[in-house]
């Protein structure tokens, strides 16, 4: 049940935010305090913020109603979104720039995205066992 809601909630998330983000890559670039100067900027923001996390969205959409992707979808959530947030984290400890409520808001956010699904992973593979 855990597994299903983080996936739930991360499918919502990552797809709404990438679709956003998609359609108008300002939307995001505005958040993070960004400026796009041309259009390699559009594209980047575009496919980063856009594509991967609407691709994101639609694998933990898929994870939700086929079981033997339910595992896969909670490890990319745990590595990916993990990895995600470990590197906000450092960025944020080492830049001398304060930083705003996007940033702290997203590590936390992050944050308890990937204890969720490492509890549910771990929960997967304990129920295996017993």
């Amino acid at each position: 049940m855990l597994g299903k809601f983080i996936l739930a909630l991360s499918t919502m998330v990552f797809i709404a935010y990438g679709l956003v983000s998609l359609v108008n890559p300002a939307v995001p670039a505005g958040y993070a305090g960004l400026v796009m100067t041309n259009g390699n900027a559009y594209a980047e923001i575009g496919s980063m913020y856009g594509g991967l996390q609407t691709g994101v969205g639609l694998f933990c959409l898929l994870a939700i109603f086929r079981p033997e992707y339910y595992r896969g979808g909670l490890a990319v959530l745990v590595i990916g979104i993990g990895m995600l947030a470990l590197a906000r984290l450092i960025s944020a400890v080492i830049t001398n720039d304060a930083l705003t409520l996007y940033t702290w808001g997203a590590l936390a956010y992050e944050t308890v995205t990937v204890v969720l699904a490492a509890m549910a992973l771990w929960q997967s593979y304990r129920a295996v066992q017993a």
